[in-house]
């Protein structure tokens, strides 16, 4: 087996086994679940770890030097109106390869999955093109935050309320492990160019305004699919008895999702021949490593949905429904929150942006930093959406409030940490958010007889939002210690370079 597929196999085998662990303890100690269920659900895991591992690999292998490479072309041209439609198109073409978009558009009752996935691809593209203009003509981010924030609040309360968690759910899967490398390499490859102080901290913020225009977008698509009026079907587990016929269950998941995955990768393909037609960037080794790299890609995608939707999926959706069925529904909360710490551990995107966040700043801010933070933010969002299930709180409520003091601090804090916030939010909920924790709580949601539009989804939304202000508070902390540091050094003094040392230096 190829040394660096194996790596990225047993990366996404980090990234499921905590929920496969936590899913099967469950079901010893609270939840029983059939065998045959529980056969399907090792079996999709299975197809998810194998599928993610081809897939990370064909990301990195293809998404990046594309980013990077289109990124340093779009620099060396002053023509906006060409500028925007490269960063428009793009946009819109990764995006609707995103694996992550794909699940969520397959768990939303209301919209057909082709008119969600094409509305995100849009909202998507006009605010890539919109953050590749503020890279190039150095706009203040936290200014263009504050003012796209003030905006999108104001759309929430003319669109329909049962649509709003739909919306930020939306903004929270585009940054997944298709689109995250990509973007973060266009905007590397961008600030590379200019050569100047800010370049560094300027390459951060792309994900953080790619993941506005979804939420607006879907926000306006609202207005003319009325949310309450289509039914949600929970998904069943297929009933099996044998080995034999888990082996056909899975199989007759594969051939529609090797058509759609097709369809959804020859843009991309088409991009890279057209790129590479226009510019003879890449020389022939590379050339044919980012075809090898889309191969994976496509292979990754197909075994990924495939096991997400025949034995993952169902799973957390039953067991959601079972644990809200009974006396201990309130445990929904601990279990939330136990499983949101792990699973942002775990994220590939979010491994990606923190050794990116690690080279940019020379180990100022370390994976380490990064990840201790990110864990605590979203095991409590993930408590939060838990609660929302339970009592129906609205998600603006939580998600409104949140971001108005996430905008607040952006005015504080090191401008490097708000664009690293920003990212951090939108590459927080990725596929292992998408593929257990909606289900899990379209299935507690159910139980508790509640609205599903309004009340199962949001889960995405919270995700995305509690990094941001988390990592924030972070840099404010870094920018303290460093202050009091310099205050009362002495000559001798030893400082220190990083954050987890920062946390660690005695004041003497």
């Amino acid at each position: 087996m190829n040394q660096k597929l194996k790596e990225k196999i047993l990366e996404s085998l980090s990234a499921v086994l905590p929920i496969t662990g936590i899913v099967m303890l469950l079901s010893i100690l609270l939840v029983p679940v059939e065998l045959g269920t529980m056969v399907m659900f090792i079996c999709g895991a299975i197809m998810l770890v194998v599928g993610m591992g081809f897939f990370q690999l064909g990301a990195e292998m293809a998404m990046t030097p594309l980013g990077e490479g289109i990124g340093v072309q779009i620099s060396k041209t002053r023509h906006i109106i060409l500028i925007l439609l490269i960063g428009f198109s793009m946009g819109a073409i990764i995006t609707i390869s995103e694996p992550d978009l794909q699940v969520l558009a397959g768990q939303v009752p209301s919209i057909p999955n082709h008119i969600l996935i094409l509305t995100v691809a849009v909202g998507v593209g006009i605010f890539l093109a919109m953050a590749i203009v503020r890279i190039l003509f150095q706009i203040n981010l936290s200014t263009i935050l504050i003012g796209f924030y003030i905006v999108l609040i104001g759309i929430s309360f003319l669109s329909p309320q049962g649509f709003l968690a739909v919306a930020f759910d939306s903004g929270g899967v585009t940054t997944g492990p298709m689109t995250v490398p990509f973007i973060m390499a266009m905007g590397i490859g961008l600030a590379s160019v200019r050569g100047d102080k800010n370049a560094s901290s300027d390459s951060f913020g792309l994900v953080a305004l790619s993941s506005i225009g979804p939420v607006l977008a879907v926000l306006i698509l609202g207005c003319f699919y009325n949310p309450t009026e289509a039914a949600y079907s929970v998904t069943e587990v297929a009933d099996v008895v044998t080995t034999r016929d888990v082996v056909i269950a899975f199989l007759k998941n594969v051939p529609p999702y090797i058509k759609e995955v097709l369809i959804s990768l020859l843009p991309v393909a088409a991009v890279f021949a057209i790129f590479q037609l226009f510019s003879r960037r890449y020389k022939r080794r590379q050339v044919k490593r980012i075809s090898v790299g889309l191969a994976y890609t496509y292979i990754g995608l197909v075994l990924f949905l495939c096991g997400v939707n025949a034995g993952f999926a169902p799973v957390g959706s039953s067991m959601g429904n079972e644990i809200a069925s009974g006396s201990w529904k309130w445990l929904l909360i601990p279990i939330g929150m136990l499983i949101g710490y792990y699973i942002v551990k775990a994220e590939p995107a979010i491994q990606v942006l923190n050794r990116q966040v690690q080279d940019v700043t020379d180990g100022a801010v370390s994976a380490g930093s990064m990840n201790k933070c990110l864990s605590i933010g979203v095991s409590v969002s993930v408590g939060l959406a838990m609660m929302r299930v339970l009592t129906g709180l609205p998600v603006y409520y939580i998600v409104i409030p949140g971001y108005i003091i996430a905008l607040i601090l952006s005015r504080f804090v090191p401008k490097m940490f708000v664009g690293i916030a920003f990212d951090s939010g939108g590459v927080a909920s990725g596929p292992m958010t998408t593929t257990f924790l909606i289900p899990f709580s379209i299935g507690a949601c159910n139980a508790v007889g509640g609205n599903i539009m309004a009340d199962a989804f949001g889960v995405v939304a919270l995700v995305a939002l509690t990094p941001l202000i988390a990592v924030q508070i972070m840099g404010m902390v870094y920018q303290y210690k460093l202050n009091m540091a310099d205050k009362v050094a002495v000559p001798e003094t030893v400082y220190p370079d990083t954050v987890d040392e920062i946390f660690e230096f005695e004041e003497v």
